[in-house]
């Protein structure tokens, strides 16, 4: 590209790329009073709670990847587990066929706020003060609603009037939402933040060291008043997606009993690139997955397979519809899950003979190891509009208008959920965090914290027998996907973006444009995107759109034309749409760092020096 709309940072100091520049500078604040990736990182990740309440919250859910120079990359999985009380058959007796999408059934453990405290405590030099002060100042003075949040208050405000009062109080008193340019301050989350600072204070003034201290922050959390508030407001019934009011499984004693923890990243090796990611209990491996096997087509990222390309596009599609059809088949948090065979050459070469010349509009999972497969009960929908419906599934879903027998002049709009941070720093480490869940259309306030339930079982199938069964103690199958990419052992490459299902889908292509083009991390950023949603949401009601693609208009007519011959029932969106992608870059031999950042969705920054 001769021209990129913002430029790709450079320097050897420190690099943070969020999804909202009061999240990126919150993060590099920490940096430049002598902290280091983690506490940038925590720093941020708290400042996006805030600044993006329509994304993420403090209820929510948090995976993480992170690498020390010459280490190798390691998981902190703060994506909470079923409560106790949450099971497929408790679920079907109340009738439901589904998880909701919406409302306190859904609540796994909130990790977030754990997993940022854990990061904090282990590795960060800083102290729970420090990190979350950008995040209070927010809170308490204010934040300047932006065009996007306003649209998600105005979307909602019907719903919190009329169900979920103790919302409509934060973001629509009075019955009207908070306005484009209006100040929203959350003064109920301020003094749950200043309560916490309060513990860890007094640990301190008894003699606590740094991490002592954010331990004192966790009981609280875990045991004390934020604990009891959350047990509390669960036990009265709140309206949910079904239609019903629901009380909640969440109990004290479910957050008493569980942390966050540290574990092994599953990874494949590409072209001299190795690429990290969360386990199976993620969608994580689906982006390994669509390396396998578009590493095992012939001539792929080359000639008539180049990116950018209509058989290139056509390939890396073809490529994920079989890679989300395993996710689907395979992973779970559950015993068995077939992952050396899944990543294994052999298969990813098996499944690259199945990508013919047209698009398949079928569900083609394998079987690793002669395994059988089996797809949960699968809803298809042909024409939907998910963006339509208040307070369902994820916050803002892709929506493709789409005619029953042909589709030459679809629009498709997609917008983008979720929140990212990518962190490096003088030291060589890098951080690649993605939190979400808790955010304002996924369940009521809790009055006395100000913050939300997340509603990430969801994801989890009320069928018996299946890896993502919905069990007590068994983590939903997140679509929460950072990333890490290393070469000889040192760690290159930190980038996500959000966006559900779609999150390794964008992410590889970036990845691709970087790997095969030797493209630069702003530069591949803003590669015209492109997705699948032939394979089901993984949000509730869990629809999906056989044979469907979406890309962006930037790509040019004969390209679309030449996808639809092929079979692809292609969308076309704005040609600024898709996506909302975040990376940090580190060259070992020069200790140079470089940092880009999405100009999609108007918000996403990156600051370094």
């Amino acid at each position: 590209m001769e021209f990129t709309t913002r430029p790709e940072l450079s320097g050897t100091f420190g690099m943070v790329s969020a999804t909202h520049w009061i999240g990126a500078q919150a993060g590099m604040a920490m940096l430049e009073r002598g902290g280091n990736a983690y506490d940038a990182a925590a720093a941020a990740g708290f400042a996006l709670q805030v600044a993006e309440p329509q994304q993420n919250g403090p209820g929510g859910d948090l995976t993480l990847l992170f690498a020390e120079r010459g280490a190798a990359p390691r998981v902190l999985c703060a994506q909470g587990p079923a409560p106790a009380g949450a099971s497929a058959a408790a679920f079907r007796e109340l009738g439901l066929s589904h998880v909701p999408g919406t409302g306190l059934l859904a609540a796994a453990i909130p990790g977030s706020t754990l997993g940022w405290l854990t990061l904090l405590a282990d590795h960060g030099t800083l102290t729970f003060a420090d990190v979350i002060g950008p995040a209070l100042r927010v809170a308490e003075e204010g934040l300047l609603v932006g065009r996007r949040l306003a649209a998600v208050l105005e979307r909602m405000a019907p719903h919190f009037a009329a169900h979920w009062h103790s919302s409509a109080e934060l973001y629509a008193p009075g019955g009207a939402p908070v306005a484009e340019g209006s100040l929203l301050r959350n003064p109920a989350l301020a003094r749950t933040w200043r309560r916490l600072v309060v513990a860890e204070a007094r640990a301190a003034a008894g003699g606590a060291d740094r991490a002592e201290g954010i331990g004192a922050v966790v009981r609280e959390w875990t045991e004390g008043f934020v604990a009891e508030a959350i047990d509390a407001f669960c036990r009265v019934p709140r309206r949910d997606s079904s239609g019903t009011a629901h009380a909640g499984v969440l109990t004290a004693a479910d957050l008493a009993q569980w942390r966050p923890h540290y574990e092994p990243t599953v990874s494949l090796d590409f072209r001299g690139w190795t690429v990290h990611k969360c386990g199976f209990w993620s969608q994580g491996p689906v982006f390994l997955q669509q390396l396998a096997i578009l590493d095992a087509v012939p001539g792929f990222g080359d000639g008539a397979l180049a990116p950018g390309t209509e058989g290139y596009v056509h390939t890396v599609l073809e490529a994920t519809k079989l890679a989300l059809a395993d996710r689907d088949a395979w992973y779970g948090d559950a015993p068995g899950v077939p992952a050396a065979e899944l990543l294994s050459r052999e298969y990813a070469a098996g499944r690259a003979r199945l990508i013919g010349d047209g698009a398949s509009l079928e569900i083609r999972p394998g079987s690793p190891g002669g395994r059988i497969p089996r797809l949960p009960d699968l809803e298809v929908r042909g024409g939907f509009e998910a963006a339509g419906i208040n307070g369902l599934g994820e916050p803002n879903a892709v929506k493709a208008l789409l005619e029953a027998s042909s589709i030459p002049d679809a629009e498709g709009r997609a917008r983008t959920d979720t929140v990212h941070v990518d962190v490096v720093d003088r030291w060589g480490t890098v951080v690649s965090a993605m939190p979400s869940g808790g955010w304002l259309s996924s369940s009521p306030v809790i009055p006395e914290l100000g913050f939300p339930l997340g509603t990430r079982l969801q994801m989890a199938w009320l069928e018996e027998g299946l890896p993502n069964t919905l069990a007590p103690g068994r983590r939903p199958r997140t679509t929460l996907s950072p990333s890490i990419a290393t070469r000889g052992g040192e760690a290159v490459l930190a980038f996500g973006s959000p966006g559900g299902d779609q999150q390794d889908q964008w992410q590889p292509h970036f990845f691709l444009e970087v790997a095969l083009r030797g493209a630069g991390v702003q530069e591949a950023i803003e590669a015209p995107a492109f997705h699948s949603v032939h394979l089901p949401s993984s949000f509730y009601p869990h629809e999906r759109q056989p044979g469907v693609a979406l890309l962006e208009g930037r790509f040019d007519d004969e390209t679309i034309a030449a996808l639809r011959r092929r079979g692809h029932r292609i969308g076309v969106t704005g040609g600024w749409q898709l996506g909302r992608l975040c990376a940090v870059a580190r060259d070992p031999a020069t200790g140079a760092l470089r940092a880009g950042s999405d100009p999609r969705g108007g918000t996403g920054y990156a600051v370094g020096r």
